[in-house]
């Protein structure tokens, strides 16, 4: 690498680590305890707990649970219900005061499947804080892709960083630390390893990071194209007057996904659907199919299916980096693991800031020392 080349890397790294540090300490900082939301959720006591069946206990059907949920909630609608992959005794119910009010208006519920029992409140208490800190800044869509680009940034930084380590290592032996040296080289030598030890689950986490914030924009996508293919045949049919039962619409997904089973089921109207379907959404039984999910639409007065089309490549990749981002793959080692690199990146970072710091100080001292070399002495 040439001195011009070395330049221009140093000052990409320079400027888009400076522009994206301050928002990636948050995102670095909120984003620890997410790792571990089930756990704090448990510990805090915001988390539903049911009790286990008795032997032979059959569970309830969804129209079952959906009308104790609104009976629960007089003057509310239905939005979603789901089940959960790690929960198999709990059902969560999405009610709201319209059917396509906003996300953050939801109640979402969690119910004994067995019982109809309600648990309480799912996505309550102080992980809601802190996931909107690290998701929008509480800024909907448009802090979103605000954090989605700097995200990108993050990403150039930890490339252009790597690019600069490559002919410092042709000097040095790899993880060299000059400990007879100044602070600031200390520091440089430590936030250079950590920078390269990082540089992959840097790279997976800031990725996965920038596609969720497009998660909406991915949806819209969707909508526009795929589903407003299958619904087609249905244009100008009003919204239905009469749904059609929750479990034969259960059933009747299940029928047309075999070997598959229901992840929520989203009624006409809401944002995953049209406003005359029903849309069942079934996930896989297997580590990875289980978190990517086939939509099967079912007309909403017979319950009868419309259509089934596997979700779009990019729609797939939202959905496989959703729990990576957040190491909710391999159970609590990976977790672990994840909260590791993660306290290193904020080493990373803070030791960035650190460095550009004292080097901005030196710089402006320079000056004034040469001035004062000129004068007179008394």
């Amino acid at each position: 690498m040439n001195a011009r080349t070395a330049r221009i890397w140093s000052l990409v790294h320079k400027w888009t680590s400076l522009v994206s540090t301050v928002f990636l300490l948050l995102l670095c900082l909120t984003g620890l305890p997410l790792i571990f939301h089930h756990e704090i959720d448990e510990l805090l006591g915001y988390a539903p707990v049911h009790e286990a069946p008795a032997p032979g206990s059959a569970k309830l059907g969804f129209e079952t649970i959906g009308r104790i949920a609104l009976e629960k909630y007089p003057g509310q609608v239905m939005q979603y219900i789901a089940t959960e992959k790690d929960e198999p005794g709990l059902v969560n119910t999405f009610t709201n005061s319209a059917v396509n009010g906003k996300p953050d208006d939801a109640v979402v519920t969690s119910f004994d499947a067995y019982s109809g029992r309600a648990l309480g409140l799912s996505g309550t208490g102080p992980m809601l804080v802190v996931l909107k800190l690290h998701t929008d800044v509480y800024l909907g869509q448009a802090g979103k892709l605000f954090m989605g680009a700097m995200g990108f940034l993050f990403m150039v930084a930890v490339v252009s960083g790597a690019v600069l380590y490559w002919p410092f290592t042709r000097r040095l032996r790899f993880a060299t630390i000059r400990a007879g040296k100044s602070r600031r080289i200390i520091w440089l030598d430590w936030h250079n390893l950590l920078g390269v030890v990082t540089v992959v689950w840097a790279l997976v986490v800031g990725g996965t990071g920038v596609i969720n914030t497009l998660a909406e924009v991915m949806l819209s996508g969707w909508k526009a194209n795929e589903l407003a293919a299958m619904v087609a045949p249905y244009a100008g049919k009003p919204p239905p007057v009469r749904l059609a039962s929750l479990d034969a619409v259960a059933a009747n997904a299940m029928r047309a996904a075999p070997g598959m089973e229901i992840g929520f089921i989203a009624f006409p109207g809401t944002p995953f659907t049209s406003t005359h379907h029903y849309a069942a959404f079934m996930r896989g039984n297997t580590t990875l199919t289980a978190r990517l999910l086939t939509p099967v639409l079912l007309d909403g007065e017979t319950g009868e299916v419309a259509d089934s089309r596997e979700l779009p490549i990019y729609l797939k990749a939202l959905l496989v980096s959703q729990p990576l981002h957040f190491g909710d793959y391999g159970g609590m080692p990976l977790k672990i693991i994840w909260a590791l690199l993660d306290v290193l990146t904020i080493i990373v970072l803070g030791s960035g800031l650190y460095l550009w710091w004292v080097r901005r100080k030196k710089t402006h001292r320079a000056p004034a020392a040469s001035f004062n070399s000129l004068k007179p002495a008394p």
